[in-house]
């Protein structure tokens, strides 16, 4: 497909909070995704699940920017997000145009990224001032608001040296919300913790996804907080979706032999 196939905007009838159409990555040879289309829907909860190596991480990393797609469009809220109309086509979206389409997505990743000279509070307060330019007492109210809902308003005035794991990815959380995203992204949130503060993190997740209406895309290798918070989980292989189903259906009656290869060596790595 040439860029001038793809629409300038999805339709409103037709208008997932996120789509990839015939998404493609590679590295010199190596297609980490290949030709993918994936939606996911308003106030969805979707996990993908996945051996290394089968692009689950790529995704997100496509959504923040942080990697260039090399074929297909990624839409966000009906609209392209690597790239940008102009003169009835599509071209590639240059830094300004994808900042603001992005402004929509907050990501929390696996280690945690808080600005080590601020406490709690001022890296919840940074992003909405300096780029949502938010007045500094609005942006305090927002922060202390997200951060009681994290449990972490006690810890307001500590530099994440001073919190654990659990404690700082609770905060990171709160940070990323604080910019008002659409959608989430959490990668592998769980994976640099200790086992008794995982329950902390997982809570947290689980009175976003009962409390509020955002869209959520969660890369985990953690089958069972996946089976219970998630509206559909995807199941990667090579690049592409091999199987996707509602949790309760692929982890219990998985219909690909790819997929019962994968969920059993996961049980028993458990």
């Amino acid at each position: 497909m040439s860029n001038t196939d793809y629409p300038l905007e999805l339709p409103e009838h037709d208008r997932p909070m996120v789509r990839f159409m015939n998404v493609s990555k590679s590295y010199g040879r190596l297609n980490v995704i290949s030709h993918l289309d994936f939606d996911v829907a308003e106030g969805e909860m979707v996990t993908i699940i996945g051996p290394s190596g089968s692009g689950k991480t790529t995704v997100l990393r496509a959504l923040m920017t942080l990697e260039t797609i090399n074929g297909g469009v990624i839409y966000v809220d009906g609209k392209p997000l690597t790239h940008m109309p102009r003169d009835g086509v599509l071209v590639p979206a240059d830094e300004r145009y994808q900042r603001k389409i992005r402004s929509s997505i907050g990501m929390c990743f696996q280690h945690f990224n808080l600005f080590p000279h601020m406490t709690a509070i001022q890296n919840c307060m940074e992003g909405p001032v300096q780029v949502l330019g938010l007045s500094r007492k609005e942006a305090l109210e927002r922060s202390e608001e997200l951060l009681k809902m994290v449990g972490m308003i006690d810890k307001r005035d500590q530099h994440p040296s001073r919190l654990s794991g659990g404690q700082q990815q609770r905060v990171a959380i709160a940070r990323a919300l604080a910019m008002r995203p659409k959608v989430m992204l959490f990668d592998e949130v769980t994976s640099a913790l200790d086992p008794e503060v995982i329950g902390e993190v997982t809570h947290v997740i689980r009175k976003l996804v009962a409390e509020h209406n955002l869209t959520m895309i969660m890369v985990t290798h953690q089958m069972g907080f996946a089976r219970d918070i998630s509206d559909r989980v995807c199941f990667f292989y090579g690049g592409s979706i091999e199987e996707q189903a509602p949790p309760q259906i692929l982890f219990t009656s998985p219909q690909r032999d790819r997929t019962k290869q994968f969920l059993s060596a996961v049980k028993e790595a458990v």
